[in-house]
């Protein structure tokens, strides 16, 4: 168990980084999404659901429908039928 808890820490550290150097904004949102994935499953481990089921919701759901309207708003995430026009 002690290990399972160690890679995801790991991972949590290596998604913070990962999210600071990335220069694509949809890469960023998606490696954000799974960080609040990860960090739910934390919680669960440390026996708090409360917190796991919050940050499901508003770190991974919410949160990241908010950061794709945004990016489509801006034009960064859009279809190859909006370029073409």
């Amino acid at each position: 168990m002690i290990v399972i808890e160690w890679l995801l820490l790991i991972f949590l550290i290596v998604c913070a980084i990962a999210v600071s150097i990335s220069k694509n904004l949809l890469n960023s949102v998606i490696i954000f999404m799974s960080y609040s994935l990860v960090m739910a499953v934390i919680w669960v481990l440390l026996r708090s659901p409360d917190l796991a089921i919050t940050e499901a919701a508003v770190g991974a759901g919410v949160t990241s429908v908010l950061f794709f309207l945004a990016l489509r708003k801006i034009g960064q995430m859009g279809h190859k039928e909006d370029e073409e026009k």
